[in-house]
């Protein structure tokens, strides 16, 4: 939803690893989760373009490269949304 409310491409690798990095110098806890690619909910194109996202990931090998789950309140929203590409 923040990267539709921004305008910004969330399949951008370099902006994805920023945030992460962002949000881990705030403090975040974040725990690393297998990204499924199959979880399209039946949109071909979506899924494709997960694919193509994991994908690149997977070459990349430094801590901000993963797929992350972090606990959404209030606190964090406000700090999610002071994220600046």
């Amino acid at each position: 939803m923040f990267c539709e409310e921004r305008g910004i491409d969330w399949y951008d690798i370099n902006t994805y690893r920023s945030f992460v990095s962002y949000l881990k110098s705030n403090g975040f806890k974040m725990q690393k989760f297998p990204l499924c690619i199959k979880e399209s909910a039946g949109v071909y194109e979506r899924g494709k373009d997960k694919a193509k996202f994991l994908e690149e990931l997977s070459h990349i090998s430094t801590d901000e490269a993963g797929a992350f789950t972090i606990k959404l309140a209030d606190n964090t929203m406000t700090t999610i949304r002071k994220f600046r590409t």
